[in-house]
């Protein structure tokens, strides 16, 4: 008798962001996360705090005190959201323009390409501890 065959498990992928960023993102106080490298990427995506939090205190005057917990919480995945595009920033002014919605302090933009990845329907999920990855790295949803 033959064993049925096994679904395939189903691999989505994650990007890791520094905490408050994460917390931010996730509870759509932002929803551009500023890149210095482009993705054609799009569709749902977890949300990894990093185990290392951004240290500026111009990033924690953003975070409300409700959120004030949940933006120290590290090293795992705290939410997931839909990457719908990627849109270059070329000149100070076009990062300038989406300064509203990516939250990043004008001095950020050096000169150089970045990209701004927009991300829709941020949702906080339970934490779960998880190693992360530069860029995008997969992670399996029963994992």
């Amino acid at each position: 008798m033959a064993k049925p065959a096994e679904a395939p498990r189903r691999i989505l992928y994650a990007l890791s962001l520094k905490q408050p960023w994460a917390a931010l993102l996730v509870h759509r106080l932002k929803t551009i996360e500023v890149r210095r490298w482009p993705t054609a990427r799009r569709g749902r995506v977890f949300i990894h705090a990093s185990r290392v939090s951004d240290d500026r205190p111009e990033a924690w005057k953003l975070v409300p005190p409700e959120l004030a917990a949940f933006a120290r919480l590290v090293g795992g995945i705290v939410g997931a959201a839909e990457l719908v595009s990627c849109a270059p920033y070329r000149t100070r002014e076009e990062f300038l323009a989406d300064q509203r919605l990516h939250l990043n302090d004008p001095a950020w933009f050096d000169g150089s390409f970045m990209y701004g990845f927009e991300f829709r329907n941020a949702e906080a999920l339970p934490f779960r501890p998880f190693a992360g990855w530069f860029r995008f790295f997969p992670v399996s949803p029963e994992s």
